[in-house]
């Protein structure tokens, strides 16, 4: 049996090497790792990556597939779906940095089967969902600088990033106190707040300014 890290890595604001510490910090240790760069997940099928090709060649029945959170497999439900049904009938072990899950695809019991597979479409639909409005956000904020020569209607400038929304989002999914996740992401505890109630907002503004 071996173990094996995925990542996809999509802009330039996302590192290979925060998501191998936070794995490494999860407690996983790795036979291989294989990361993604500048691929999107909404676009490209796993299987059309040349890492993602790689993955199916070496996991079987045993073997483990980590990753930091389903949508590194893919950002549309049909697709991310397919591959976990692959991946699980091989008896392909998936676990998720983020909050610990685990999906066993060696399993036989009938209940465990229908509440994994629950649980991984609601998840790949969510990942779905989150995508496409990060998509819309973009294109408003295109629309409105097209239409406006000024910065008047855009608001302040936002003093964060996307990855610093990224971290804030995974650190709020292991239920990591505020004071601490703003110590970690160099953010305001206020901003910390922010991000947490109203993360389409926060992504929005981004988008409104180009970035």
């Amino acid at each position: 049996m071996k173990t094996i890290l995925y990542g996809r890595v999509s802009t330039a604001e996302q590192t290979s090497a925060h998501q191998r510490t936070q794995a490494e910090a999860a407690g996983f240790v790795f036979d291989h790792v294989l990361f993604d760069e500048g691929v999107s997940g909404v676009s490209t099928k796993l299987q059309d990556r040349p890492q993602g090709r790689r993955l199916f060649d070496l996991l079987w029945k045993g073997d483990v597939l980590v990753v930091r959170w389903i949508d590194r497999l893919g950002r549309n439900y049909a697709d991310v779906t397919a591959t976990l049904r692959i991946l699980l009938a091989r008896g392909v072990i998936v676990r998720t940095i983020i909050n610990g899950m685990t999906f066993d695809g060696s399993t036989t019991d009938p209940m465990q089967m229908a509440v994994r597979d629950a649980l991984i479409g609601f998840m790949a639909a969510s990942a779905q969902a989150q995508a496409e409005a990060t998509k819309e956000a973009q294109a408003a904020g295109i629309a409105h600088k097209k239409e406006n020569d000024t910065t008047a209607y855009l608001g302040r400038k936002p003093t964060y990033t996307r990855a610093q929304i990224a971290t804030v989002a995974d650190l709020l999914a292991q239920d990591k106190a505020v004071a601490s996740i703003a110590r970690e992401a160099g953010l305001s505890r206020q901003l910390v707040y922010r991000i947490r109630d109203d993360r389409a907002g926060a992504e929005k503004a981004l988008a409104l300014w180009g970035l």
